[in-house]
Parts: structure tokens; sequence; C-alpha cells
């Protein structure tokens, strides 16, 4: 006798689901390293591995913001600081390399020893700490300023854009230190001895950006299921009444906005030495907003979604550009209309919701039942409806 099987509260259906939910995703994975790569090579188009790699990197900060907006209902249109902490944190380090030389452009403003707040930077280790832990903490410490006091919808957005503006201006004056608005080139770096782009070690980042990618899915879907996951879409649907059962929103809803930062800060960095450069651009207000928009395209609520909608975006800004230089940004403004007005629920909302039905009546299959099952399919319920309807048609 299965023992397991016995035990209160073991769900048998939900662990395969789990399963089968864990093979797809190392499916997936194996096709992004060994399956698409080669065949893009082989068409003469290997800059599309790089580009990739990149809008892999950017779907991991679409992955936080969906945590926050699509399943807690906080909208922040300033994650753009916390992506740009991570990425300037992994430019300082190559910038350092090898053996902390002074980087170049202190040269040109009259620097001549490493200001104290680089030299940490000089350490690998330390790097890959600060570029997920210090967007973490600045977002705990500014949601904690924000949430205690209730503020929430479009203040705490307005507060996320006033403190994106902040530190983008702070940025852009610090020439001296952080080379301003020039920022910090990675490309022409070397780590491990290797120059930074070169197609070897850009491969390395591909593959490790893949890999973390499926490890922040791994993260969101933790904190988005079981009980902690219905707290926070309970809070996304009414607060005050969570608040009145006897639940602390303020706390979950600073656990679950650092944990967006720090995913923001890793998907920086892995686009930042992907891309060859950081600049202060990285917070402009116009690419926090996009990053909402890609999530929306997908699908809030949705991981999935948001990967999609990450990828479907700017495949589709990289196409239009390539083919309609001139009117481009007419195509991309049409599908966001789009999106707005005829798929508010985004691609994969309108899969579950439309989509489903579209198929299963193209494959003549059971039409879904959105109300009773049980009863819509008990064949008793079914003979007393057609006995009724036979009465009324003989009357």
């Amino acid at each position: 006798m299965d023992i397991t099987a016995t035990k209160p509260g073991f769900d048998w259906r939900k662990r395969r689901f789990l399963l089968i939910e864990g093979a797809i995703v190392l499916a997936i994975i194996l096709l992004l390293i060994f399956v698409i790569p080669p065949f893009l090579v082989s068409i003469g188009q290997a800059f599309r591995v790089n580009l990739l790699g990149r809008y892999l990197a950017l779907a991991i900060v679409a992955l936080g913001i969906d945590i926050i907006w699509g399943y807690t209902g906080i909208l922040s249109l300033g994650h753009g600081l916390f992506f740009a902490l991570g990425g300037y944190a992994l430019a300082m380090y190559l910038q350092l390399q090898p053996d902390g030389q002074l980087p170049d452009f202190f040269s040109l403003y009259g620097v001549e020893s490493l200001p104290i707040f680089w030299q940490p930077f000089s350490s690998l280790p330390f790097t890959i700490f600060a570029a997920i832990i210090i967007p973490t903490v600045v977002a705990a410490v500014l949601g904690y300023l924000v949430f205690r006091n209730r503020i929430r919808g479009v203040y705490f957005a307005i507060l996320t854009q006033a403190a994106l503006i902040v530190f983008f201006n702070f940025f852009n004056g610090q020439q001296k230190l952080i080379n301003g608005t020039n920022g910090l080139k990675t490309d022409t770096a070397t780590i491990f001895g290797q120059t930074v782009g070169s197609s070897t070690v850009q491969w390395s980042f591909y593959m490790l950006t893949v890999v973390l990618l499926a490890v922040a899915y791994a993260l969101c879907r933790w904190l988005t299921s079981g009980r902690l996951g219905r707290l926070l879409i309970a809070i996304r649907d009414d607060e005050p009444r969570v608040r009145f059962t006897g639940y602390d929103p303020t706390a979950f809803k600073v656990l679950v906005f650092a944990a967006s930062a720090g995913l923001a800060g890793m998907s920086g960095a892995l686009y930042t030495v992907q891309s060859g450069i950081i600049t202060p651009k990285a917070m402009d207000i116009a690419f926090s907003i996009e990053m909402v928009i890609w999530v929306a395209v997908g699908g809030r609520a949705s991981l999935v979604g948001a990967i999609l909608g990450t990828l479907i975006v700017n495949f589709a800004k990289s196409f239009l550009s390539e083919k309609f230089p001139e009117v481009w940004l007419f195509f991309q403004g049409a599908l966001f209309l789009i999106v707005v007005t005829v798929l508010p629920g985004g691609l994969v909302g309108w899969v579950r919701s439309q989509g489903l039905d579209y198929s299963r009546t193209l494959l003549r299959g059971k039409q879904r039942v959105t109300t009773y099952p049980s009863l819509e399919e008990d064949p008793d319920v079914e003979y007393e409806r057609q006995d009724l309807t036979n009465r009324k048609s003989d009357g």
C-alpha cells in the first residue's frame, strides 16, 4: 500500500501538474540552448542569438513586474531604476578588469585614485551580490515608507516615477564618478582573461541568461502559488478586506516589491553585459512604461504571458524597425491599441477565455461549461431539460 496516498492533504493532481510544468520548462531550456541558436547561425542570422539573449534578460524584469502588478495590483512605473542599478554594478566590475585597474574615463576628469565606493566592485562575488541586493534594499526602503502610509494606485505609480527622475538626474550629473551621460562600456572589457564582446563570452552569458530566467520563473511561481499567492491576489482585489481579516498588507507588499526589484537588478546586469553598455538612459521613464506594456501584451497575472509579451514586443520592434524604418513606430502604436481595446486580458488572457472555445469549435469538441459542470453534465438533468422542451412544443 502506498503510504503517501493516505496522507491528508496530499494532492497527486497538483504534483502531477508541477511535474508536467517542470518538464515543459526543461524542454524550453534545451530548445533555447541546443536548437534555436544553431538554427539562427545556419541561416546567417547569428546576430539574432545576441538579440534573443537580451530579450530573455528583459523577460526577467517582466516577471518581476507581473508579480507586483498582475498578482498584487501594485503598478510601478519606475522599475528602470532597479534595472539600471544592477547594470551599473556589473559594468563597474568589468571596468576594473583586469586586476583592479583605473578605468580610462577617470583620466579625462583628472581622477587619479579609485573612489572608495568603486573598490568593492573589484570582487566578482561582491558584484553579483550587489547587483541583486542593492536594488532589493532600495525597493524595500522605498516600499516600506510608501506602503505603511497606505499609498497605492496611481499615487504609488507617480512616486515611483519621481524616484526614477531623481536617480536619472543624479546619474547624469556624475561625470567624474560614473562617466555621467556617456555611461559605462562593457564590450571591450575583459573577464577571466577574455574580451566580453567575444563570441565565446557572449555565448556563455546567453546560456546563463536562459538558466537564470528559468530560476526567476520558479521563484515567481513559488511566490504566486499557495497561501502567499492567494493572499497577494486578495490584496490586489480588496486590500481593505484583507486588512480587516487581520493581515497586514504592508509586509507582503514590501516583500513582493523588493523581490521584483531584485529580479530587475539581475535582468539589468545580464542585459548590460550582452548589449555592451549601460547609461542613465536605462532610467528613462519611457523604458519603464515599456516594461509594463510587455506584461500587458502577454497578459497580467500570467508568468508565461510576461515572458511571451516581452519576446513578442521586442522582436516585433526589431523586425518593424528593420523593414519599415520610417513608420515602424506607427505599427508599434497600433499593436498597443489593439491589445488595450480588443485584448484587454493580453494574449494569454484571450487564449484562456476565447481561444480555447474557438479551438473546441473547430475540433467539434465539447464546449467549456462556465457555471455548474456537475449539473450541466448530469444525465438526469439533461433528461428533465429535454422533457420540458418537448412539453412546451406539444402545448
